[in-house]
C-alpha cells in the first residue's frame, strides 16, 4: 500500500497543479484579453464619465446611468484603449484597467508606441506584423458605427432633458447641477472617442510606413486600404460632442 501511494503521488501532484491552473485561468480572464462575462458589472464603465469631467475640471454627475448612457460607455472603452497596450500575460491576469483622459496634461500622445510595439514584439515574421496590423484596424472599423449610432441616441436625448429643465417644477440647484454635469459627461466622452480614433489612426500609419521600408510586402496595400477606411468614417462622425457650455476643449499632446 505504502508502494501504491508513492507511485500514485506523482500522478495527483500533476492533477492538482492543472485544476489549479484552470481555477486561475477561469477566474481571471477571458477569451482573446476580455473580461470575462461573470467578472462584469453593469457599471463598470461609469468611471468614464468622472474621469472625463474631472479632468477639464468639472464636476461628475450622480445620477444613475440610463440604458443608453451605459451602452454608450461600454461601447466607448474598446475604442478609448490603445490597440497592443496590453502584455500578452495581462489577457489572463488581470485584463482590464481604468486610463487617464487625454485632457489631464500629463498625458502626451505618442505615435510611435504602438509600431514600435508592433515590430519590437516577438513575430515569426514580418508578414505576421502586416496581419496584426491589418486585424487592429479591422477590430475598429466595426464598433465605429454602433459607438456612434448610440452617441446620436444620447446627445438628442440630452438635447430633450435640455429643454425639458424649464418646464420641471421645483428643480433643486442639485438636480440641476447633476443634469448639466450628465450632459458634459456623454458630450465629452463622444470627443474622447474622437480624438483616440484620430490617434489611432496617425498611430497606424507610422507603424505601416516603418513595416514597409524595413519588410516590404504585398500586405502593405491591404492595410493602407483599411487604414484609409477607417480614416474616412473618422473625417466624418456622423455627429459630434460640443465642448461644456461653451468652454473650449483642447487636446493635449
Amino acid at each position: 500500500m505504502p508502494d501504491t501511494i508513492r507511485q500514485l503521488r506523482p500522478v495527483l501532484s500533476a492533477v492538482l497543479l492543472a485544476l489549479l491552473a484552470a481555477t486561475l485561468g477561469a477566474c481571471s480572464g477571458g477569451d482573446f484579453g476580455r473580461t470575462r462575462a461573470d467578472m462584469r458589472s453593469d457599471d463598470m464603465h461609469r468611471w468614464l464619465g468622472a474621469e472625463v469631467t474631472s479632468s477639464v475640471g468639472l464636476k461628475p454627475s450622480q445620477f444613475q446611468l440610463t440604458d443608453e448612457e451605459r451602452q454608450l460607455r461600454d461601447l466607448a472603452y474598446p475604442m478609448i484603449e490603445p490597440p497592443l497596450s496590453r502584455p500578452a500575460w495581462k489577457s489572463v491576469f488581470g485584463d482590464y484597467k481604468a486610463m487617464p483622459s487625454p485632457w489631464r496634461q500629463k498625458v502626451v500622445f505618442d505615435r510611435t508606441m504602438y509600431g514600435r510595439t508592433l515590430i519590437d514584439e516577438p513575430h515569426r515574421s514580418h508578414s505576421s506584423r502586416y496581419a496584426q496590423l491589418i486585424e487592429d484596424v479591422r477590430n475598429d472599423i466595426p464598433r465605429f458605427e454602433p459607438f456612434f449610432a448610440s452617441a446620436i441616441r444620447v446627445i438628442d436625448l440630452d438635447r430633450k432633458r435640455d429643454a425639458s429643465m424649464a418646464r420641471v417644477s421645483a428643480l433643486s440647484p442639485r438636480e440641476k447641477e447633476d443634469a448639466v454635469a450628465r450632459m458634459q459627461e456623454n458630450s465629452l466622452i463622444v470627443q474622447w472617442v474622437q480624438q483616440c480614433l484620430e490617434q489611432r489612426i496617425s498611430s497606424y500609419r507610422w507603424a505601416l510606413e516603418r513595416l514597409v521600408i524595413q519588410a516590404p510586402d504585398g500586405m502593405a496595400a491591404d492595410a493602407d486600404r483599411l487604414i484609409g477606411e477607417l480614416a474616412a468614417q473618422t473625417a466624418n462622425p456622423p455627429v459630434a460632442g460640443q465642448p461644456p457650455y461653451g468652454r473650449a476643449v483642447i487636446s493635449k499632446g
